[in-house]
């Protein structure tokens, strides 16, 4: 005699049916779609047989992922930015400020790398002039961005991880290697490097009093008080951008 607790419990009434539906809700439109198609075949036994649903799934699945691949943006290595003598110099988007501690060391140490070149650099502020910021948020197509970013020779190559990478490697050098070098000083000696002067109308107010209507902001420089130096800045028209 094999004692009662050693015995295996009955199979009879223990195992547990399948089923007859999907218990998950997300499943209930497919047996739906599925039970319809099963009637259809009895209806109409000689109509000719449709896809089954996964069949169609699958099919819907490739033509949507080949749309958003054909309508998605331009990714960051086909950005180009063009402009009197983009071609000619290094274009690099920063700030001054020292509000976020990483931001500001990664733009000074990408700064110095690229300074120890020699060659044209354009440096775009975005803390001196408000406007940098509304061109750069139109160049890369998004409103949030690390700086710098930084294009060469109207290119764009990357931020700074990426200037050190291939500082480190060798080939930034080639890459700005087809630039022309800078003979003598390549600081401005108007604004000494700073690429903005303050403006003469209001001397740096943003702000112009007149007898009539009183006080009025400056049209001649931006909220800063502050105008691109017409010595360095020469040449510095509307800026397009092109994404091929």
């Amino acid at each position: 005699m094999i004692p009662q607790w050693l015995r295996s419990p009955s199979r009879g009434n223990s195992t547990p049916r399948s089923p007859s539906h999907f218990s998950f809700s997300s499943f209930k439109d497919i047996n739906n779609i599925l039970k319809e198609e099963e009637e259809n075949s009895h209806l109409y036994p000689h109509s000719p047989k449709r896809p089954s649903i996964f069949h169609r799934v699958k099919l819907s699945t490739a033509v949507l992922r080949a749309w958003s691949h054909r309508h998605a943006p331009p990714s960051s290595s086909q950005l180009f930015i063009t402009f009197p003598d983009a071609d000619q110099r290094v274009i690099v988007y920063l700030t001054s400020l020292h509000v976020v501690r990483k931001t500001f060391e990664d733009c000074r140490i990408v700064r110095s790398i690229l300074h120890g070149f020699r060659v044209p650099i354009d440096e775009r502020d975005l803390s001196l002039d408000s406007t940098f910021l509304d061109e750069l948020q139109r160049i890369m197509g998004r409103k949030s961005f690390t700086l710098p970013l930084v294009f060469i020779g109207g290119r764009y190559v990357g931020g700074a991880e990426e200037i050190k990478q291939l500082h480190e490697c060798g080939e930034l050098k080639k890459l700005i290697g087809r630039l022309p070098l800078v003979v003598g000083s390549s600081v401005c000696d108007l604004c000494e490097g700073l690429r903005f002067v303050l403006c003469h109308q209001c001397n740096g107010s943003h702000k112009i009093n007149s007898e009539k209507s009183g006080f009025r902001s400056c049209n001649e420089c931006n909220v800063n008080g502050l105008i691109r130096c017409p010595s360095c800045s020469r040449g510095d028209g509307r800026v397009t951008y092109s994404f091929p």
